[in-house]
């Protein structure tokens, strides 16, 4: 198929735009069909294009998704497993994505963030339910919210 100067201009700037940060598939796409007038055939070319140049890549997305959540976030598993799976990532992709982050990080970031609402709720009698509501809304498991409680309770 032969490309139009609007498809052209539309690759350099996606092209230039994944060079600097990481994008998903569905992301792009999104961009694509909106720089396109709404092509969705030419926009889908272009997103694998983009592929196929490893300027995108879902894997590599999903895992700087997932650093980033746990660590400047503070989310837990299941939220993150949640969004990417919302952005269309595959679940190979998430599993491994997950792995990357660090279990023991995680585990110290859920404990400071529970301390930090605790101090909210000093003289809160339900202030244990409002403490597992808070950790499990951040997308921790039940049972690390449990074993972080059982430490600073």
């Amino acid at each position: 198929m032969e490309e139009t100067p609007l498809y052209t201009r539309c690759l350099s700037r996606l092209q230039k735009l994944c060079s600097k940060a990481e994008y998903c598939r569905s992301a792009v796409y999104a961009k694509a069909l909106k720089a396109l007038d709404g092509d969705g055939e030419a926009a889908a070319r272009l997103v694998e294009s983009l592929v196929q140049e490893r300027y995108v890549d879902d894997t590599r997305y999903a895992a700087a998704f997932a650093r980033e959540k746990a660590s400047l976030q503070g989310w837990g598993p299941v939220k993150i497993r949640f969004q990417l799976r919302a952005k269309g990532i595959s679940e190979a992709s998430i599993s491994a994505a997950l792995q990357e982050v660090d279990a023991s990080r995680a585990t110290d970031r859920l404990e400071k963030l529970l301390q930090g609402k605790l101090r909210t709720l000093e003289e809160d009698p339900q202030r244990k339910l409002k403490l597992i509501r808070f950790a499990l809304s951040r997308g921790y498991e039940y049972s690390a919210v449990e074993a972080a409680l059982s430490r600073i309770l």
